[in-house]
């Protein structure tokens, strides 16, 4: 079982920052691909951020720019620091891994959770005023 904990969430003003953590435990290893997405009620999901075991960086273009995805593997932990905030950016953001993946897209993250090899947290709201 692979556990996955956020953590960071909070409210700012527009243009604030927030720095999300996700700290893996359980059978988690770093030859996985990890992410982050977003759910605003009453819209669609949306993966915002991916970081691949081979260490590319993918963004969605809603947030190219103003956040930054990176991991420590010797710590097996996840962040995403978010920069100059909207109000548009309010939703829940879950941490998420594909376990033995090299390099996954956008489009293709996370599209099978219910394999044993993929999993997400229990998220963290992040919501941001005008």
């Amino acid at each position: 079982q692979v556990h996955l904990v956020e953590s960071g969430g909070g409210s700012v003003q527009a243009g604030g920052s927030l720095r999300l953590i996700c700290e893996a435990s359980g059978k988690f290893t770093t030859n996985s691909c990890m992410g982050w997405f977003r759910q605003a009620p009453g819209k669609e999901r949306e993966t915002v951020a991916i970081v691949n075991s081979d260490g590319t960086t993918i963004y969605a273009d809603s947030v190219q720019g103003r956040f930054n995805i990176s991991r420590d593997n010797a710590v097996n932990t996840l962040y995403l620091q978010m920069n100059n905030l909207k109000p548009e950016d309010t939703a829940m953001y879950y941490c998420a891994a594909e376990m033995y993946c090299v390099y996954t897209t956008l489009q293709a993250f996370m599209t099978r959770p219910q394999s044993p090899y993929n999993h997400a947290g229990q998220g963290t709201q992040v919501t941001v005023s005008s």
